[in-house]
């Protein structure tokens, strides 16, 4: 063996190890555990179960919808070149950047109905108790989807920004020659442009949205009554009532969703 392929195997033996240990080994005792017919007919007998399917396609297709088109607007006002945009930039792009626990808790806070900022503002306006505002299921999934594109939207607002940098400004000014309109310019220079990176982005924001845990447990914690859990949050209920074998079906059975999902994605990155 030469002194190349030691140093080779010594830097790639931790990696293997690593991934076998934390994931490979992970990954094969939940699917062992869920390998049951019994654990997905439980599963699918429960009514929580298909509440939490309903809530993780709105959450899909609402969230990632809003927060893709509007990082696709916000895309076009960051990419100016003016300093105060650029200082508004840093400013926006905090949420992001920031851990989940204490920005999702501290808005959590602030929709508390007997002492949170948001009723005692209306209170003092109005004088009403403002409502509780997560004990309304629609209500509470409409805010953790907010939270969502809260925490998300400046990553992909900056993935974007990087498409269009990566235009060539003379489109533009020969638009700008031949009289193109602001809208003519996005239809045939912009969108054309950034609808490869758009369209990527997109299934990738989806299989990570599956998997977002964060916005909807630290914020409802799956409540009211268990009516806003989502597939990334549903297999916690089931480690809390000691069901650890609905746990991992409930994980299993996303597996539809998400393999599809990371095909069109790997092979579109292939392209």
């Amino acid at each position: 063996m030469s002194s190349w392929e030691f140093w080779g195997l010594v830097l790639v033996v931790p990696y293997l190890l690593v991934f076998l240990i934390f994931v490979l080994y992970p990954v094969g005792y939940g699917l062992w555990l869920a390998r049951h017919p019994a654990s997905y007919v439980a599963l699918f007998d429960d009514p929580v179960f298909f509440r939490t399917v309903i809530n993780t396609i709105i959450f899909l297709v609402v969230g990632i919808n809003i927060k893709m088109a509007v990082a696709l607007l916000l895309s076009g006002f960051f990419v100016q070149a003016r300093t105060w945009i650029k200082w508004l930039s840093l400013l926006f792009i905090i949420p992001w950047a920031v851990p989940s626990i204490p920005t999702i808790l501290s808005v959590r806070f602030m929709l508390n109905p007997e002492w949170g900022v948001i009723n005692t503002v209306i209170f003092k306006l109005t004088g009403i108790d403002g409502p509780n505002w997560l004990n309304d299921p629609t209500l509470a999934l409409m805010f953790s989807i907010l939270m969502h594109i809260w925490k998300s939207l400046p990553f992909w607002t900056l993935i974007l920004v990087s498409a269009r940098m990566s235009i060539p400004a003379e489109q533009y000014e020969a638009a700008s020659v031949d009289g193109a309109s602001n809208w003519q310019k996005f239809k045939f220079i912009t969108w054309p442009s950034m609808r490869t990176i758009y369209l990527t982005s997109s299934i990738l924001s989806m299989i990570w949205t599956l998997g977002d845990f964060n916005s909807v447990y630290l914020l409802t914690g799956g409540g009211p009554a268990d009516l806003t859990h989502v597939l990334a949050t549903l297999g916690i209920r089931y480690l809390r009532l000691d069901q650890v074998d609905l746990a991992m079906a409930s994980i299993v059975v996303a597996m539809p969703l998400v393999l599809p999902l990371v095909y069109f994605m790997m092979k579109r990155l292939s392209k």
